[in-house]
């Protein structure tokens, strides 16, 4: 492992980190890297870099992240990498980066999930049991990974057993009295226009934000064929979550009224211009002023979607037209998503058969 020190022209010391690697395709390579404040790191360094190599259950659980991280980029969208780096920054890497892959066993894994069953934040909130499914999703997706492409004999996570759920026991909902209380609260005219395309149509937040005035068709639809996020400051328009997420709805008069009236009034707007200019954030923070504002049970922006699907299903659509209108990829996603809103669907329908069982004459 050589390490070389060099003299900066202020007369400090540095040392450069200087090898050979053979890469994936068989070809030897040359590194150099320079900027170490010591031996120390330099040789760390190298370390770090050659242990990114190893096709092995040796390697360690960090360098095994980092091969993840570098090789899912190309086949995910940017918000789902950020929302895999923070999962992996803040609840896997303290506690496995320094195990390598092979070491990390059911009882480390037990243990691990034992310690975010038990947290409890200054306020003594545990975390949601849908978070903790999150959690523990990523790891056994890494540990997934491990086996297929380093040699991993098995998956520890699968034998550990699981924690969380994959959906709340309650959604937070509003209805439409609520939602039209909401409403009436909002003093600036595109932060009022924007909630009412959510709660009207269940889109999603990344796809009212990307909506453009070439979006809004003559036929009083909505085109939603794309997805806006900002990430590190950079704004980035996305390809829908799955291919139906690419639909066009309808939309009712009162809604594609406000809409038109809303663009006619900004100046110089073309038709590939966003809509509206604020971000999600913006709208998570004025959904939780204005609710506590005014005494409304406390949702999220994504809620409201949850609200539009609730005020369908009370409406008498059936899963399938409510999964088209949301995007789902499937109705088994609406039907999982949402069966606990049918509590009285199942006594409605025995009701109905009684009905037509009582209208039906007898045999003899």
């Amino acid at each position: 492992m050589p390490a070389y020190k060099y003299t900066l022209k202020n007369g400090k010391i540095m040392w450069y980190s200087n090898f050979y690697y053979t890469n994936w395709t068989g070809e030897k390579k040359h590194i150099c890297k320079r900027g170490f404040k010591t031996l120390r790191e330099a040789k760390e360094y190298e370390y770090s870099f050659m242990e990114q190599q190893t096709i092995s259950s040796d390697i360690l659980f960090s360098s095994l992240v980092e091969n993840y991280m570098e090789d899912m980029q190309y086949r995910l969208k940017p918000t789902t990498m950020g929302n895999k780096k923070d999962i992996i920054d803040n609840k896997l890497l303290p506690y496995f980066s320094r195990l390598k892959i092979c070491d990390i066993d059911t009882i480390k894994v037990r243990k691990w999930q034992n310690e975010l069953i038990s947290f409890r934040d200054k306020n003594g909130k545990p975390y949601s049991q849908t978070y903790l499914k999150t959690i523990n999703n990523q790891l056994s997706a890494i540990l997934n990974y491990a086996v297929k492409h380093y040699r991993l004999p098995a998956n520890p996570c699968r034998a550990s057993g699981s924690i969380g759920k994959s959906r709340a026991d309650e959604m937070n909902i509003w209805t439409q009295e609520q939602y039209e209380r909401f409403s009436k609260s909002i003093q600036k005219s595109s932060m009022k226009l924007a909630f009412d395309i959510l709660f009207y149509t269940g889109m999603r937040s990344g796809e009212l934000l990307a909506l453009t005035p070439a979006d809004i068709l003559s036929s009083k639809r909505i085109a939603i064929n794309k997805n806006y996020a900002k990430i590190k400051g950079k704004e980035l328009f996305l390809k829908p979550k799955t291919p139906k997420s690419k639909r066009c709805i309808a939309i009712p008069d009162f809604l594609y009224e406000d809409i038109q009236k809303y663009i006619s009034k900004l100046y110089g707007i073309e038709k590939g211009d966003r809509i509206f200019y604020f971000t999600k954030s913006t709208l998570d923070k004025e959904i939780k002023r204005i609710a506590e504002k005014i005494r409304l049970p406390p949702i999220r922006v994504h809620d409201l979607r949850h609200s539009h699907a609730s005020m369908l299903i009370e409406m008498g659509f059936a899963p399938l037209e409510i999964a088209d209108r949301l995007g789902h990829e499937s109705v088994k996603t609406t039907l999982d998503t949402y069966s606990h809103l049918y509590p009285d669907k199942d006594q409605q329908l025995a009701d109905a058969l009684n009905k037509f069982r009582q209208a039906e004459p007898l045999l003899e």
